[in-house]
């Protein structure tokens, strides 16, 4: 298994974090007509199907675009392919200079920064009663881009190309981030997108606010006969069975958060924990970071508050229920499906959208 490409984990652009706080950034990017804009509607992504049949990023150019951005637009600076030198200069026009190497696809002899890459938020008012980000359908949309297709990341991250899956990944997780954080926590004002979407920034006090990102434990607990615990969350439909997971909390390490997360929830003694890999998890805001955990114990008491269910599976046992349709498992965008079929050793199927 290769962790270091996990669905969500895959990236190709640079971020150019250093550019992010040249003078008017975003609107010398979108006056360049090479670069690509990603839309977001409703936590959707606008999508298309390649030749290949798979899907990937509908990017626009800013003049496709150029009517559905307001002066109150959320545009977010997702980053460049090509990659500064250490010595170029960082001025203010080197976003559009020629100092830039050539970029991707640019004609040869060209000194060009290649493509830029723009994320532009569209408005989408909340349904009554209030909704989450992630999974609203959008509406007053889809009408503006003839058979587009908008697409959750939970639907299409795994499929996407590396390029787009990075740059959707990024986008979705900042997009959710300024949805949910539009005052100040230290003075309750009104913040405004500042460092090309990348922070808030108060309007009365003048404090710099950041992106959180909440990091969360999900592990494969095995015990001494190589079983798997697989529980079912009180929130999911029938037969739905995924590994356990939990947020670590403060002051705890990441061990700390396995051993405890396996024992609140199944009543699983945990001795070894070893680290696996990690993948952003923008729904809205984790970092899931995986672990293989070794059981010290095997009786199962489920805590009936977030598990209602939890049982050991041998990859016989499993490959059944799977068949069989008593078991799905989780989306091939999880990590979680990662872990299980690390163990099982290659693909089980059956798992749920």
């Amino acid at each position: 298994m290769d962790w270091t490409r996990l669905p969500l984990a895959r990236a190709s652009v640079d971020r150019a974090a250093h550019r992010r706080g040249e003078p008017d950034l975003l609107d010398r990017a979108w006056a360049d007509p090479r670069t690509a804009v990603l839309l977001i509607a409703g936590g959707r992504l606008l999508t298309r199907v390649t030749d290949l049949g798979g899907p990937a990023l509908d990017l626009q150019t800013t003049a496709e675009v150029e009517g559905l951005r307001t002066p109150d637009s959320l545009v977010l600076f997702l980053g460049q392919d090509a990659l500064l030198g250490q010595d170029a200069l960082p001025g203010p026009d080197a976003i559009l200079g020629a100092d830039l190497l050539l970029g991707p696809g640019a004609p040869a002899g060209e000194h060009d920064g290649g493509t830029r890459y723009l994320a532009l938020v569209l408005p989408d008012p909340p349904e009554p009663g209030g909704v989450d980000l992630e999974g609203v359908e959008p509406h007053g949309v889809a009408e503006l881009f003839d058979g587009a297709t908008w697409s959750t990341l939970r639907d299409v991250g795994h499929a996407l190309p590396d390029r787009d899956a990075g740059l959707a990944t990024a986008a979705i997780g900042l997009a959710a981030w300024h949805e949910r954080h539009p005052r100040c926590p230290r003075c309750g004002a009104p913040t405004l997108p500042a460092e090309a979407g990348w922070t808030r920034r108060c309007t009365v006090d003048g404090s710099d606010h950041y992106p959180r990102t909440d990091p969360a434990v999900i592990m494969a607990v095995l015990d001494d006969a190589d079983r798997i615990l697989l529980g079912h969350a009180a929130h999911w439909p029938e037969r739905r069975f995924s590994t356990l997971a939990g947020y670590v909390e403060p002051g705890e390490s990441l061990e700390g958060a396995v051993r405890r997360e396996v024992a609140e929830e199944s009543g699983v003694v945990i001795g070894g924990v070893s680290y696996r890999g990690s993948q952003p998890w923008p729904f809205p805001a984790s970092l899931m970071l995986a672990f293989v955990a070794h059981a010290r114990t095997t009786d199962v008491v489920v805590d009936g508050v977030e598990l209602t269910a939890a049982r050991w599976f041998t990859r016989a046992e499993l490959a059944q229920a799977v068949a069989d349709g008593t078991v799905l498992l989780p989306m091939r965008t999880s990590v979680a499906l990662t872990l299980i079929e690390d163990w099982f050793g290659g693909p089980v199927g059956g798992s749920w959208a």
